[in-house]
């Protein structure tokens, strides 16, 4: 029998196969708002050029927003899926199928980036440690890791209520 940690990515490799265009069509575009606060809370102290990792890339948009702003960007991420559109949205961008606790990359990167509540899919406190070793072993010594997570005590307290999005030939609810 697999660990826990391999059937979770694989199971997390299906399910956002599954729905990868859709996400692409629908959330992709909440990386444009993004980049005024990565450089707020740290991307302006990274020097131009410099490598750059988005860890649990999806589709690619945060990595193309970070490559016309002149940075050197690999994605990572365990969907395939996710991945094909990350190409076709970054063409210029490297990506990697990896999962995020168990990625071994050079340590040539002066960021890390994992946005959009990426992390909250890692469900337990040994398998987070195991996304920040692999980070660290990543970073160039002294650079940043910038990352989020929801905790159940926020969630709770803002989520309000579903949301749906209807098309002609599809509907999504959550």
């Amino acid at each position: 029998m697999k660990p826990s940690s391999e059937l979770t990515a694989v199971k997390l490799d299906s399910e956002y196969d599954r729905f990868a265009w859709l996400y692409n069509k629908h959330w992709g575009h909440f990386a444009e708002d993004l980049l005024p606060l990565l450089k707020e809370i740290g991307l302006d102290h990274v020097p131009s050029r410099a490598r750059v990792l988005d860890l649990c890339c999806g589709t690619g948009q945060l990595a193309q927003i970070l490559h016309e702003n002149g940075y050197q960007v690999t994605g990572v991420d365990v969907s395939k899926k996710m991945l094909k559109f990350a190409r076709e949205n970054a063409p210029n961008c490297e990506f990697i199928v990896e999962d995020a606790r168990s990625f071994k990359l050079p340590s040539s990167y002066h960021a890390v980036f994992s946005t959009y509540d990426s992390l909250n899919h890692i469900m337990s406190l040994d398998e987070l440690k195991q996304v920040f070793r692999s980070v660290f072993s990543t970073l160039q010594a002294g650079w940043i890791f910038l990352f989020d997570l929801n905790m159940e005590k926020g969630y709770k307290a803002r989520w309000q209520s579903s949301f749906g999005i209807v098309e002609e030939d599809y509907a999504c609810v959550i």
